[in-house]
């Protein structure tokens, strides 16, 4: 006998199945049609896609698996991410220095002097991104420079250390000489642990100068020396993804324009790329993270990578010559000369990577160049760039993104002129444009009303809202011009507190309401060319703001219920669209009932998207109109919870995602039963 007692998700379950089965037999179905034999518009092949920014320690710390932070001893002078072994009482010299360093564009290295007559260990430890995870039997490649001064220092034992300081393998490297040179081995380590640490100790006394301190898992996406953790990449590859967005996000605008993403920045040789702190380090005064920063181990070639690897179409969003508007507003001036944002500017960041003031041309070339180096020939000087690092065929961009969520006449005045010059080069290349931080308002109607005067081909609109807004706003796009630009939903995630806040959960509610709201993207796919959630990923340790799609640790990923609607609707998003008649010719959504439908042309199936936003069962008896041909078995796909509250957490990692079924189909007229809270997927053979 099976206890419900230790199992209660299979109470639940059980309880779920005796209520559907009482009220399959009382209630009255609600009647739906489905116009099989009248297909609508196409749906976009890269309709469901991804949007990845750097918050939430989503890249260094993440999908990027560098172990060390601060590997290269750039950030600054406080040595973040290191501690000297014993707190420096084995060392005289312990500090960042820039004398005679290995480039020009890797200028700080750290000087470590023992003290002599001391004992026990003199060396330094780094403490990785909230600790190193790393797997019995794992192994990483550990490297570094070093430089020996005077004295009689020949080498470096370098170890994994655990939790509470337990020896987990270690490995000597020697031969260290008065010149630069990298040193290289394996580390391998005995046991699991979630938050290791990497320790140097110094072998003999004397100087010794460390640079480029790194310790990379072999176990990477492809196997890829420079690649990204296997275990998100997976979550992202099974979504089937249209498209990728990237790198932001406010990533793209920066605090100031010095603090802007260049992508420019971020080919080439990974330890010559210079790192800067990242916007999202002190945003948010109730999670300040004043150790964040980017690397940009993950840079625009390894971005493009991905996109190939997970097989998404590469969207970049640009910088279009304006700073984050919450922060200091800061403008590329429109000519050649230059003018700084205002008074209340912040102060420059660390490393301003950029000529200083740039004018909104070198914005432009910045892109013009962008897509050389994606799409030009090997023997193009930015299309060699891209050969150079081991990728001769073209990355085959077609679309690109002027600005991330900027507003207001300045945004307009620029993107024009942006636009024009992309255009006159590429014509072919499809512009993202964006219509600001919200969904409504004054603002937003100028841009939308403006960017459709400018014929722009896509409008990227965001919304963040309290999840009653998405089921309320199912018929958001019923009523748009259906010959303006394109849609793209670029960012949106219901909150189940407020926008931004801390206590903001990845619950059912939030999940469910934004599948309810998305029958209504679907249903218009003649205007909505796009969408995607966002943000994408968040540390659970390291985290700045939340909801987020994909959570995880320094060995573990789960994804949230939002997850798990996205990759239904994206394995499930057909080709085009089945008007749907709601029971007694409502519209979608009244009585917490919502319905999409698509057909599968290279299946030959009828696909239906249905919420039951309702505590009780819900019988429904769907005709498929002019539907011929069809098979005996259909496929369900169901998430369902009778709590709103629910969420996925690390140790039940699928406590909600979708369970499959079989039911039976007899004639054109279906019948099925929706659980209580739940999203459905019905897929049904057709004739092809």
């Amino acid at each position: 006998m099976i206890s419900t007692t230790r199992f209660p998700a299979l109470a639940t379950g059980l309880a779920l199945l005796g209520t559907l089965g009482a009220s399959a037999q009382s209630a009255a179905p609600a009647s739906l049609t489905v116009q099989v034999n009248k297909p609508g518009a196409a749906v976009n092949k890269n309709m469901y896609g991804l949007f990845f920014e750097d918050i939430n320690f989503a890249a260094d710390g993440g999908l990027y698996p560098e172990l060390v932070k601060n590997k290269s001893f750039e950030i600054d002078a406080r040595l973040i991410g290191w501690k000297a072994l014993q707190g420096a009482a084995n060392l005289d010299t312990y500090a960042v220095r820039n004398e005679q360093p290995i480039s020009t564009s890797n200028s700080h290295y750290v000087r470590l002097t023992t003290r002599n007559g001391a004992s026990g260990e003199a060396g330094i430890e780094n403490e990785g991104f909230r600790g190193m995870g790393v797997k019995a039997g794992g192994e990483c490649t550990l490297s570094f420079y070093a430089r020996r001064g005077a004295g009689s220092i020949n080498g470096v034992t370098a170890s994994l250390v655990g939790e509470k300081g337990e020896d987990l393998g270690q490995v000597a490297l020697t031969g260290f000489t008065n010149e630069w040179k990298q040193y290289t081995a394996v580390l391998k380590s005995s046991s699991t642990h979630n938050k290791a640490h990497l320790k140097l100790v110094l072998n003999g006394t004397g100087t010794v100068d460390l640079d480029v301190v790194s310790l990379f898992p072999k176990d990477t996406w492809n196997k890829r020396p420079n690649g990204l953790r296997t275990d998100l990449v997976q979550l992202l590859k099974d979504m089937k993804p249209g498209f990728l967005r990237f790198p932001g996000g406010c990533i793209v605008e920066g605090r100031t324009l010095s603090e802007r993403y260049q992508w420019k920045e971020t080919i080439g040789d990974v330890a010559a790329r210079l790192p800067m702190i990242n916007r999202w380090n002190m945003e948010f005064k109730h999670r300040s993270t004043p150790d964040y920063y980017q690397s940009f181990g993950l840079g625009f070639f390894e971005y493009f990578q991905l996109s190939e690897d997970i097989g998404a179409e590469p969207l970049p969003i640009l910088n279009v010559g304006m700073a984050c508007q919450f922060n200091s507003g800061e403008l590329a001036p429109m000519g050649t000369a230059s003018t700084k944002g205002g008074p209340n500017a912040p102060a420059a960041a660390p490393h301003d990577h950029a000529a200083d003031d740039p004018s909104l041309d070198v914005f432009i070339q910045d892109a013009l160049d962008l897509i050389e180096f994606a799409n030009g020939p090997a023997s193009s000087p930015w299309g060699a760039r891209r050969a150079a690092m081991g990728h001769p065929a073209p990355f085959n961009l077609k679309m690109l993104g002027i600005g991330n969520e900027q507003w207001g006449p300045q945004y307009l005045e620029r993107y024009e002129p942006f636009a024009k010059a992309v255009k006159a080069k590429y014509p072919q290349i499809e512009i993202v444009s964006s219509a600001g931080p919200s969904p409504d308002g004054d603002l937003f109607d100028k841009a939308s009303k403006r960017l459709g005067e400018l014929k722009a081909e896509y409008v990227d609109e965001h919304y963040y809202a309290k999840a009653d807004w998405f089921r309320q706003n199912v018929g958001r796009y019923d009523n748009y011009a259906r010959t303006g630009p394109k849609i793209f939903a670029g960012e949106y995630a219901a909150q189940s507190g407020a926008i931004g806040s801390q206590d903001n959960k990845n619950t059912w509610d939030c999940a469910i309401s934004e599948a309810a709201f998305m029958t209504g993207l679907e249903r218009n796919a003649d205007v909505v060319g796009m969408a995607s959630y966002a943000p994408l990923f968040a540390h659970v340790d390291a985290w700045q703001w939340t909801p987020d799609m994909i959570w995880f640790d320094n060995l573990n990923s789960y994804g949230s219920p939002s997850y798990y609607v996205q990759k239904m609707y994206a394995l499930n998003k057909g080709t085009k669209v089945l008007p749907v008649t709601m029971p007694a010719g409502a519209k979608n959504g009244t009585d917490n009932l919502f319905a999409s439908a698509v057909a599968d042309e290279p299946t030959g199936e009828v696909v239906m998207k249905l919420v039951n936003y309702s505590t009780s069962p819900r019988p429904v008896s769907i005709n498929l109109a002019g539907a011929k041909g069809l098979g005996k078995t259909g496929r369900a796909q169901t998430m369902a919870s009778a709590d709103l509250q629910t969420q996925n957490s690390l140790t039940e990692p699928k406590k909600l995602a979708p369970q499959e079924s079989t039911f039976a189909v007899k004639g054109a007229t279906l019948t099925y039963t929706l659980a209580p809270n739940s999203f459905t997927v019905l897929r049904v053979p057709a004739k092809k």
